[in-house]
């Protein structure tokens, strides 16, 4: 199987004036298409600069990071905008919708930096909202919405694109539990249509629905563990 995403040696420091902060230390990772990963550790462990890494929001201080088939560590800023727009879908706990755009226009937003046309991009606005079960709220603006459905928005605004990974940050954070289930079944059903999913997130639970778990302390990779199909649907149930 190839990879969608490939981690070599990769470091990271903050500085403070001449003193190096190490953040990541030499961190190696392969993630395959169609993977359903979840990353975890604690608070200070690296695991959100290593999303802000592979979200290319960010650059390693030194190693390399493959992205699809393309060395984006050492890209410059304009060409790393244009990665995180074509290849990668993002979702956040903070849903970061615009207030006064409704879901579709919200939705259509990525095909707008990417100079689609005005009906191609509502019609495949519609086509995701359909997918996240929303299609008779695609007029309600985020104020007229619940936060699960809010979610589903920010969730099928990350798929428009049809990108090659999907990055959910801690994104059932302000849920409750059962809409948390509702969002998480559809993380299920998106990688099982095809779709590699990282999720970054300290919750067990959540991380239960992924089919492999790295978890990282201190900088660098504690364990890397593959769970059985048996064990993850047991979960999802």
């Amino acid at each position: 199987m190839e990879s969608i995403i490939h981690l070599q040696n990769i470091n990271k420091s903050y500085f403070m004036g001449v003193q190096a902060l190490p953040v990541l230390k030499g961190i190696n990772l392969d993630i395959l298409k169609n993977e359903y990963v979840a990353l975890m550790g604690p608070s200070g462990s690296g695991k959100s600069t290593l999303m802000n890494i592979l979200g290319c929001l960010d650059s390693p201080t030194s190693g390399t990071y493959i992205l699809n088939g393309k060395d984006v560590s050492t890209m410059p800023d304009n060409d790393l905008a244009e990665v995180r727009n074509k290849d990668i879908g993002f979702i956040f706990q903070q849903f970061n919708l615009l207030p006064r755009l409704t879901a579709a226009e919200n939705v259509a937003l990525p095909l707008v930096y990417a100079g689609v046309g005005k009906k191609e991009r509502t019609e495949r606005a519609m086509e995701v909202l359909v997918k996240v079960g929303l299609a008779d709220r695609s007029k309600h603006k985020p104020n007229e919405l619940s936060g699960g459905q809010i979610q589903r928005v920010a969730i099928a605004r990350a798929l428009v694109n049809n990108p090659a990974i999907i990055l959910a940050d801690e994104p059932t954070g302000n849920l409750d539990s059962k809409t948390s289930v509702e969002v998480m079944d559809i993380f299920s059903k998106i990688q099982e249509s095809g779709n590699t999913v990282v999720l970054v997130t300290h919750e067990e639970d959540i991380a239960a629905y992924a089919k492999r778990v790295v978890r990282l302390r201190d900088g660098v990779i504690e364990s890397d563990t593959l769970r059985s199909a048996h064990a993850v649907l047991g979960t999802v149930v």
